[in-house]
């Protein structure tokens, strides 16, 4: 069974991940830190993003494929998708704080509804209700 919503999720996930570490990697070099971190300063913050997004895109990739393993899956999941990946963009520049530290709050709210939206699916398909 080919899951298209999944495999096109976890591409992104992918590739944002290589450009959150990218800007660790960037910040590593700015500030000469190689092991650690800065002790709260702007490579921790960078850190953090792509933590973050370690932590909470497991989740979400798992919540969709299984959802779309279920046959429950459709063009909703894949703008679900699209949207939560969109938000945890927003949450990592947002992390630099400045002009666009909005990012940091609007990207935490889209993963938080995300993961409750998906796994709330999970459940009612779970119980033969969706």
């Amino acid at each position: 069974m080919i899951l298209p919503v999944t495999l096109c999720a976890a591409a992104a996930a992918a590739i944002i991940n290589i450009w959150l570490s990218v800007r660790v990697g960037q910040m590593r070099v700015k500030h000469k830190v190689s092991i650690g971190d800065d002790a709260g300063g702007p490579l921790t913050a960078r850190m953090r993003a792509q933590l973050n997004f370690v932590e909470n895109t497991a989740f979400v990739l798992i919540l969709i494929a299984a959802i779309e393993l279920a046959g429950k899956g459709g063009q909703w999941l894949a703008w679900v998708s699209m949207a939560y990946m969109l938000g945890r963009i927003a949450h990592g520049v947002g992390m630099d704080g400045g002009a666009l530290g909005k990012g940091r709050s609007v990207g935490t709210l889209i993963t938080m509804l995300t993961q409750l939206g998906l796994a709330v699916v999970a459940v009612l398909i779970a119980l033969g209700r969706f």
